[in-house]
C-alpha cells in the first residue's frame, strides 16, 4: 500500500509542477507575445540541456571520479553487475570518487552513459553487504530515470525565473507607457514567485524519488531494507563525525542532490545520537542500536520546516519508512 501511495504522490507532484508551469507560462505568453518567448525559451532550454549533457564531466572533475579498477575493485564490479541484472538494466560504468565523505551517487547523460559511483569514504565506512544495499538504491535511480525526470522538472522553474527576472528589468526601464511598465513588473513578480513555489515542488519530488529508490534496493537485495537502514545510519553518523572534526563538506555539496544522503544535514540529523563504533562482518547489535536511536529521535517543527527545503528526506523519517517497507515486503 505504501508503494502505491508513493507512486501516486510522485505522479501527482510532477503533474502539479507541469500544470502550474503551463498556467504561468500561458499568462506570460498572453502578456509579452509569442515572438519574445520564441527567442527566450529555446535559449533557456538549450542552456540547461547543454548543462545536463556535460554535467558528468563536471562531476568527475569536482569529485575526482575515475573508473574503478576491474582488478582491485572486482568485487564492486561483480556487485553492480549482479544488481543490474536483477533490475533488468544494463550494467553502468563503475566509478570511484576520491573524496573522504562516505556517499554514493548515480549520474550520466547520453554522452557518457549511466554511471554509479561510490566514494573512498563509503568503502572505508560500510561493510560490503551494506554497500550492496546502497548500490541497489543507486541502480534504482538509473532504472527510474530519475536524472532525466529531475532535469525536466528543474527546467520549468528555471524558465519561469529567467522570464520573471527579464520582465522585472524591462518593467523598471520601460519608458514609453507607465501602465505597461507596471504590468511588466507585476507579471515578472508573479513569474518569480511561481518559480520559487515550483522549486519547492521539485525538492518534494526529489525526496519522493529517494524513497522510491529505497524501495528498489529493498526489492532486489536480500534483507535490503534492513541493510539500507544500517548503511544510511552509518553514513550520516560518519559524516557528522567528519564535520565535527573540521572537514568542510560544503566543497562537496555542488551536486549533493545526487548523493544517497545529504552531507550538509548530517550533524542535525544525528543530533544527540552518540557515535557508536561498528564491527565489520554481519550486522551487529551496535549497528542496529544506532538505527534504533536515530529512529527514536523526536522530529521538531524546525526539522519539518528544514526538510521542505532539502533534496533528501529527513533521516528519521527515512529509517521509519524502511521499517514499514520491511513489513510490507516481508
Amino acid at each position: 500500500m505504501r508503494i502505491v501511495k508513493l507512486y501516486v504522490s510522485m505522479i501527482g507532484t510532477l503533474a502539479l509542477i507541469i500544470g502550474v508551469s503551463t498556467l504561468l507560462i500561458t499568462i506570460i505568453l498572453s502578456f509579452i507575445g509569442v515572438l519574445n518567448l520564441s527567442i527566450l525559451l529555446p535559449l533557456v532550454v538549450g542552456f540547461n540541456l547543454i548543462q545536463w549533457l556535460i554535467a558528468p564531466y563536471i562531476i568527475d572533475m569536482i569529485y575526482r571520479v575515475e573508473e574503478a579498477d576491474p582488478v582491485r575493485y572486482s568485487w564492486l564490479h561483480e556487485m553492480v553487475e549482479r544488481i543490474s541484472l536483477r533490475s533488468g538494466l544494463k550494467k553502468p560504468k563503475v566509478m570511484i570518487a576520491k573524496i573522504p565523505i562516505p556517499n554514493a551517487f548515480a549520474y550520466g547523460s547520453p554522452l557518457t552513459g549511466n554511471r554509479v559511483a561510490v566514494t573512498e569514504g563509503l568503502i572505508d565506512t560500510l561493510d560490503r553487504e551494506e554497500i550492496e544495499a546502497v548500490i541497489g538504491h543507486e541502480i534504482g535511480h538509473l532504472l527510474h530515470k530519475d536524472m532525466h525526470v529531475m532535469v525536466i522538472a528543474s527546467l520549468l522553474p528555471a524558465i519561469l525565473f529567467i522570464i520573471g527576472r527579464s520582465l522585472l528589468w524591462s518593467g523598471m526601464y520601460y519608458t514609453r507607457r507607465e501602465e505597461r511598465s507596471g504590468a511588466a513588473l507585476l507579471v515578472g513578480l508573479i513569474a518569480i514567485v511561481g518559480a520559487y513555489i515550483l522549486h519547492l515542488l521539485v525538492l518534494g519530488l526529489s525526496r519522493l524519488r529517494e524513497y522510491y529508490a529505497d524501495i528498489h534496493s529493498a526489492s532486489v537485495v536480500k534483507d535490503g531494507a534492513l541493510k539500507l537502514q544500517v548503511a544510511l545510519a552509518k553514513l550520516v553518523n560518519s559524516t557528522a563525525r567528519l564535520r565535527a572534526r573540521g572537514l568542510d563538506v560544503s566543497s562537496f555539496s555542488g551536486f549533493k542532490a545526487l548523493f544517497i544522503t545529504d552531507p550538509d544535514k548530517a550533524i542535525e540529523e544525528v543530533e544527540s545520537v552518540a557515535s557508536i563504533p561498528t564491527a565489520p562482518g554481519i550486522i551487529s547489535r551496535r549497528e542496529l542500536a544506532l538505527v534504533e536511536r536515530i529512529k527514536r529521535r523526536e522530529l521538531t517543527l524546525a526539522d519539518r520546516i528544514i526538510e521542505i527545503f532539502s533534496t533528501h528526506p529527513n533521516i528519521v523519517k527515512r529509517l521509519r519508512a524502511l521499517d514499514e517497507l520491511r513489513k510490507e515486503i516481508g
